[in-house]
């Protein structure tokens, strides 16, 4: 069985875009498994605006979220998939339309399609929660519960995943952990509250939680004279070198405990928070430890500039360099793209970008196919060299068409991984 989620859940309905979009950020770094973010709004102006909320958070956070929404189509449900959701939540008092319904479960099946069930208002045995089962629901959020041996005994048997949604006013947290079919706790009781804290908690109450800890003791650490070890600072997407500093046992303690990196000042002789006083906090993604145990590797999500400069990284004087050429994909198509925004926002007369970029979408929509073609016909040829031409060729178009559409690399890779 997988491991219990603690996953807030924020109600977006009559909330301003801006303020949501920082709550889900914030609950992304501090420790969250999860979002579930929801408007149950019925008007298809209030659906649109709150799927372009959510397609906005999906750019910034890192953790997979599911979707709530009043679905009255097949095209709603896709829509909220399509915004990178894990699974789209119809809520059973608002279910749409036998036909529309049917539609909706055989196109995106079990894994993609939760309901969410209040209880107080219908309670639901076991029996009843798998008739949603085989309707082809996957998982039931259930809100307003008693922990109850009725209700003990309805999730007990179900087919069903469970989550649960509960405010946490009445009902404890471990007790509802405590049932072993109940795999994840939606609640937006730790808006203001320590995350990382209430799992440590949970974990010493025997639930079994992902929290963050050291599977290699300090001791184990090979320190210099002064009892530190340093730290290199990656951004975990990218790869960018961003700082080196060092590190006490306390400040890998506190590291570990908080989720934000904290070092030791040499100069100081004192702790400090990485982004204590400017905002730019280091949220830890994970920490390694190289081979002779003197080094820690951290891949962290950088807020703002590393360097105490202002510049991103604090490796940004160049000492010494020989001309290569970059071959490496994941820097050469982000390279390439940078440029093509750039001509995009700054034309460059008798660029071909932006003879593209003037003559507007349908041209551009023109060379992608002509190109497509062109890698057919050439991967017909036992030469692969012309068709690594026309990939290039057709790479290049589809930037533009990315560029034109607002669409980054970043987009197309968290959907590749939405799709695994």
């Amino acid at each position: 069985m997988d491991r219990k989620k603690l996953i807030p859940f924020i109600n977006a309905e009559n909330e301003m875009a801006g303020s949501v979009i920082s709550l889900a950020d914030r609950y992304s770094c501090e420790g969250a498994d999860g979002l579930y973010l929801y408007n149950f709004s019925g008007d298809d102006k209030s659906r649109e605006e709150f799927l372009g909320v959510v397609r906005s958070i999906e750019k910034q956070i890192d953790v997979p979220f599911v979707v709530g929404l009043y679905v009255e189509r097949f095209e709603d449900a896709k829509k909220a998939l399509y915004t990178g959701a894990s699974k789209v939540v119809l809520r059973k008092a608002l279910l749409p339309e036998e036909k529309e319904l049917k539609e909706i479960l055989a196109r995106f099946g079990r894994e993609k399609l939760a309901i969410e069930i209040d209880m107080k208002a219908d309670f639901q045995t076991a029996e009843q929660l798998d008739a949603f089962y085989e309707m082809g629901f996957g998982t039931a959020i259930l809100k307003h519960i008693d922990t109850t041996k009725s209700f003990s005994e309805a999730i007990a048997n179900t087919k069903l995943e469970v989550m649960v949604r509960d405010g946490l006013i009445r009902n404890d947290l471990a007790e509802i952990f405590s049932y072993q079919t109940v795999q994840a706790v939606m609640t937006n009781y730790f808006e203001e509250k320590d995350i990382y804290k209430a799992k440590r908690g949970l974990k010493k109450q025997g639930i079994d939680i992902d929290v963050f800890e050291s599977l290699i003791d300090f001791d184990d650490f090979k320190l210099t004279d002064a009892g530190l070890i340093p730290a290199i600072v990656q951004d975990y997407r990218t790869g960018e070198v961003l700082m080196l500093g060092y590190m006490n046992r306390e400040s890998y303690e506190l590291t570990i405990k908080t989720g934000r990196m904290t070092y030791f000042s040499r100069s100081r002789q004192e702790l400090w928070v990485k982004g204590e006083t400017s905002g730019h906090f280091q949220y830890v993604k994970s920490l390694s430890l190289d081979c002779d145990n003197d080094t820690v590797l951290a891949k962290v999500r950088q807020i703002g500039a590393a360097c105490h400069t202002g510049n991103r990284s604090c490796f940004f004087k160049e000492l010494a360099k020989k001309d290569y050429i970059p071959t490496n994909p994941l820097t050469v198509l982000t390279d390439d793209f940078d440029i093509i925004l750039e001509r995009k926002r700054h034309p460059k007369e008798g660029s071909y970008t932006n003879y593209l970029f003037d003559k507007g979408i349908d041209k551009i929509l023109k060379k992608c196919g002509e190109e497509a073609s062109e890698i057919i016909i050439a991967a017909k040829n036992p030469d692969a060299e012309e068709l690594k031409y026309e990939i290039a060729d057709f790479l290049y178009h589809m930037m533009v068409l990315m560029a034109e559409c607002g669409l980054s690399w970043e987009d197309i890779t968290k959907e590749l991984v939405n799709r695994r």
